[in-house]
């Protein structure tokens, strides 16, 4: 299974989420099924590594955030069995690029987040790029929770 996590510029959210994501994956014994890449919708910061203070935050939470280049969403993305996005901007983003065949590929990330009321509107994962490191905090602490029932969901249903 093929996992894409995209946001704006690829330096932010979805850099947290593909570190995350695939900590958690190799927690789980799942890293060998399941891989996890991320990207933005916009090209600005293509080959450049993570926002620096997404970095420290990462780096400060015990994760590896050295090897992040940012790339950018295009069609060489379509093959992904699922594309989750961080907010509605990112979701339309990629909606207009993706064929019509493969629209239920793409979901926004935070309808594993245990904290969104089912049935209710799901939140974005805000962009901390304007804000202070409290900021990258929330978006990593929204993260690592949303990446945690993620992976048990894929635990269930990839089995063993």
């Amino acid at each position: 299974m093929k996992i894409a996590v995209v946001c704006l510029g690829n330096i932010c959210r979805s850099p947290t989420a593909d570190v995350v994501l695939n900590a958690r994956l190799a927690e789980a014994g799942l890293d060998d099924r399941v891989t996890v890449e991320s990207c933005g919708t916009g090209g600005w910061h293509v080959g450049e590594p993570m926002d620096s203070r997404t970095a420290a935050v990462l780096t400060d939470a015990g994760y590896d955030a050295s090897r992040h280049r940012a790339r950018q969403f295009g069609p060489s993305w379509f093959d992904h069995d699922l594309i989750l996005v961080m907010d509605s901007s990112n979701e339309a983003d990629v909606l207009d690029q993706l064929p019509t065949g493969l629209h239920d590929r793409v979901h926004l990330f935070r309808e594993w987040d245990p904290e969104v009321v089912p049935g209710g509107a799901v939140p974005d994962v805000p962009d901390p790029w304007y804000g202070g490191t409290q900021g990258f905090r929330e978006v990593l602490a929204t993260v690592e929770r949303t990446s945690d029932a993620l992976v048990a969901e894929l635990e269930a249903r990839l089995g063993d």
